[in-house]
């Protein structure tokens, strides 16, 4: 039986996310440089032509991997409430978004050794400037709303402790401790401890090395 349109798209859809997370994890391993498409796409189980279909060259791949990166950041939670509760969601929505995506750091952080791929973020950084921009506009309304004396500094700090927190995640990976990380956060904020954990990250693959995280919370 043939099947609809609506299937197809949705198989197509199915494969480009395949090949995506493939990518995100053979470069995490690999670096953009010592990852081939003929790894990714075995490892996604998809034919190697459906990578120039959905993504074209390799480049393209990089990108669309990066962008998923900017998007992952980009995402922190939002709801209605108080000031508090606000900033509690951008805390703990950052830090779930943390938890899943451990690999996903991990392939940034190779590419952001490698000067090859620099022309690729300053690509995606520019599709996504609108949506940064706005982001960062809401969390320094957050912070006036607050009653602080400097949102636009309050802001900045918030976004680095929390890329900090993403980047020592994917370094040092379970060791790492997320969830008392957040708890800290929460209290140099003023704000109720949380009241359930979030999702741990992912374990390490075996025979991954397994870095300590003794000193992670340390400046």
């Amino acid at each position: 039986m043939a099947r609809t349109d609506a299937q197809n798209r949705l198989a197509r859809e199915r494969a480009r996310e395949n090949i995506l997370q493939a990518a995100i994890e053979v470069f995490s391993e690999r670096g953009v440089s010592g990852a081939s498409i003929a790894e990714i796409t075995s490892r996604a189980g998809v034919a190697q032509g459906l990578v120039n279909y959905h993504f074209g060259a390799k480049d393209q791949l990089v990108g669309a991997v990066i962008d998923r990166w900017f998007e992952t950041v980009l995402s922190f939670a939002r709801v209605e409430g108080t000031p508090d509760e606000m900033l509690a969601a951008v805390i703990d929505g950052a830090l779930t978004a943390t938890a899943y995506a451990i690999p996903l750091q991990r392939a940034v952080l190779a590419m952001q050794q490698q000067p090859s791929t620099h022309r690729l973020f300053a690509e995606s950084e520019a599709r996504h400037e609108e949506a940064a921009t706005a982001a960062e506009d809401a969390v320094r309304d957050l912070f006036r709303a607050r009653g602080a004396e400097d949102p636009a500094l309050e802001e900045v700090m918030l976004r680095s402790t929390l890329e900090g927190v993403f980047v020592k995640a994917a370094v040092f990976g379970e060791t790492y401790p997320l969830e008392e990380a957040r708890r800290w956060m929460h209290r140099r904020y003023g704000l109720p401890d949380p009241t359930t954990p979030i999702v741990s990250p992912a374990p390490l693959r075996d025979g991954e090395p397994r870095p300590r995280a003794t000193a992670a919370l340390s400046p």
